[in-house]
């Protein structure tokens, strides 16, 4: 896998920018409503996370748990809980269910902000609550649920912004309606790959080829993906021969076949993983 991790490509002026924009929202919220993908809890956060949001109360959201083993999930729920503090909610893609203990728990999160607010005189206003996350974890998709129930646009506020939209999901809380977008900045190509693994990476920073081949590696004692592909050695090679996928000269397919093997990951076809290790 060493040979792979060399094909994810970062582009630091991108990052820097996305940096500048994410703190000046930052600067007009009481609650961050951190978003994770289940998939890979460690690997979809930053590392300087608390570095960057300061000591804003943090929310966090284990996003598309519908693509992960469930039990296991549960295990990571207890672990973020216990080494971020943070209370952590399981939520999926499709699906509205879990949104009321999302907007009850941004609102307990705000009323240390609020209290003080008011101890110094001014009145009692709703939580200012933001959506933050990796790309591709499914912001947008939060947003859109939480202010789906709710279509107050209230605009532009007084003493914050003129340029951000506000959605009032409840009379006690307020959304910022575009979302935060932590950058992928990384060191660690490990970690990498895996944000390529479930789209966190623009699919201009790396090649189909050697990232599916890193997803087979990780996954090649499963019996589950060796079932589905119908081969016991997962190699590009193999599932192309199976699906009949040839090229010239008799050779594999093995760009459409990283491309589909990516693609059957991402669509939870081939089984239901979370491929960080727990640490001890």
């Amino acid at each position: 896998m060493a040979k792979e991790k060399t094909h994810i490509h970062w582009y630091p002026g991108h990052i820097a920018k996305a940096e500048r924009q994410l703190k000046e929202k930052l600067n007009l919220v009481d609650v961050i409503i951190e978003v994770r993908d289940s998939r890979i809890p460690l690997s979809s956060s930053y590392a300087n996370i608390k570095k960057l949001l300061g000591d804003k109360p943090r929310l966090l959201l284990l996003n598309k748990a519908d693509l992960t083993d469930k039990n296991e999930l549960k295990k990571w729920v207890e672990y973020l809980k216990q080494t971020t503090g943070c209370p952590v909610i399981i939520t999926e893609a499709k699906g509205a269910k879990d949104l009321n203990a999302v907007v009850k728990t941004a609102v307990e999160l705000s009323e240390p902000k609020i209290q003080a607010l008011m101890a110094k005189g001014l009145l009692r206003r709703p939580a200012r609550a933001m959506v933050v996350g990796m790309p591709n974890v499914g912001k947008s998709s939060i947003i859109n649920k939480l202010t789906k129930s709710s279509k107050t646009k209230i605009g532009a506020k007084a003493g914050v912004t003129r340029q951000q939209q506000w959605v009032r999901i409840n009379p006690k809380l307020d959304l910022l309606d575009t979302p935060g977008i932590i950058p992928t900045k990384q060191d660690n190509q490990e970690q990498a790959v895996k944000l390529a693994f479930v789209s966190s990476v623009s699919e201009n920073a790396y090649s189909p080829e050697p990232v599916a081949k890193a997803l087979l590696e990780m996954l090649k004692e499963n019996e589950f993906v060796k079932d589905y592909y119908k081969t016991d050695d997962l190699t590009l090679e193999n599932i192309a021969l199976k699906r009949n996928w040839i090229i010239k000269g008799e050779q594999p397919d093995t760009e459409r076949t990283a491309i589909y093997v990516l693609k059957d990951f991402r669509e939870g076809r081939m089984g239901l993983f979370i491929l960080d290790e727990m640490p001890q």
